[in-house]
């Protein structure tokens, strides 16, 4: 309802004829993780409308007016939130961050029957106000995690991913560029399967400016290689267990990967990315695990999984990857599966 003041200084045109936006984005979580996602959506002007989610009602309606303070700052954007997933309606992409931090020394897959229970509260309440919706899993475990959305949601197997080895992804370029004094940027090469300690380096595909690093050092991040990029592998699985002992949780590197996702899926850019999503079928995986591998990422989701050209060293690995998830997934209890 318009206020006096409204009255007198506009004039209604027309009314909202559609409660679902093609850029509106919530983050349920306003931890350390959601809030560097929020934040980096905010500023890199993602999205129009910005909904936040979260139990603890101080903290939620603190950040909140926090972003709002600055939003004469940045390019129209509307920032709301609530405890009510109300909300979150009419979204074009829900992103998921709430969860149990992970503790110094723990491993992600550990965490995963402390965060089962949240995503049965979280996932049904944001289908119910945007069954439209396309949803980001980024809580960890985020493979066992974005299985869990899947067959809580009902969705299509396209409309739910999780930000997998994205940042993996990131570390692995940086690490390699750093070593070589060349921008991230400029680096080809991707990690996939499990977001944590099965993750598995494609070496083999790994390229700067079209030259392949397999093709000038042939046995490169092997146990073979005597210098030192046998050991870069363990370096970018151990990254975030550093930072977290360091700073106690990881925050600004996701927060970049996270917009920059949402940037693909709401502006369709069909970028690629190494993302979690149903690996069955792929690679001799024959179970419906969720794991990382290179997306073509739109407007509707995953539009297509690029096939890797792996040497058999990198499918045996990604396939104990898909088996330790596996075993993990099979201790679930979980309604069946609706729709792929």
């Amino acid at each position: 309802m318009s206020t006096q003041l409204e009255q007198q200084l506009m004039h209604p045109v027309c009314e909202e004829m559609s409660e679902f936006s093609q850029t509106k984005v919530t983050v349920v979580g306003v931890g350390q993780v959601g809030m560097a996602c929020a934040f980096s959506i905010l500023t890199q002007h993602v999205a129009s409308e910005l909904a936040l989610v979260d139990v603890v009602a101080d903290k939620l309606h603190g950040e909140v007016k926090d972003l709002q303070h600055g939003l004469a700052f940045t390019k129209g954007m509307t920032v709301k939130g609530d405890t009510d997933y109300k909300v979150s309606a009419g979204s074009r992409l829900c992103i998921v961050t709430a969860g149990v931090r992970q503790r110094e020394g723990e491993s992600r897959l550990n965490l995963v029957q402390r965060n089962v229970a949240i995503f049965k509260g979280i996932i049904p309440n944001l289908v119910k106000y945007s069954p439209n919706t396309i949803i980001m899993v980024v809580s960890n475990p985020v493979d066992i995690l974005t299985y869990v959305a899947w067959r809580l949601s009902g969705l299509p197997k396209n409309r739910v991913f999780g930000s997998g080895t994205n940042l993996d992804t990131a570390r692995f370029r940086f690490l390699i560029g750093e070593k070589l004094q060349i921008a991230p940027s400029s680096v080809h090469g991707y990690i996939i399967g499990e977001h944590g300690d099965t993750s598995v380096p494609v070496w083999s595909g790994t390229s700067i400016a079209g030259v392949s690093l397999v093709g000038l050092i042939p046995q490169i991040g092997t146990d073979r290689d005597m210098d030192e990029w046998k050991d870069l592998h363990k370096d970018v699985v151990e990254s975030a267990y550093e930072i977290i002992r360091l700073k106690g949780y990881t925050s600004w590197a996701i927060g970049l990967s996270v917009s920059t996702l949402a940037q693909s899926v709401l502006r369709n850019q069909n970028a690629v990315f190494a993302l979690t999503t149903l690996a069955k079928g792929y690679h001799g995986i024959e179970k419906d695990v969720f794991l990382s591998l290179p997306c073509v990422l739109g407007e509707h989701g995953v539009r297509h999984v690029i096939k890797q050209q792996l040497n058999l060293q990198e499918i045996q690995q990604l396939r104990n990857s898909a088996e330790t998830l596996a075993d993990v997934i099979k201790e679930l209890q979980l309604p069946a599966p609706t729709l792929e």
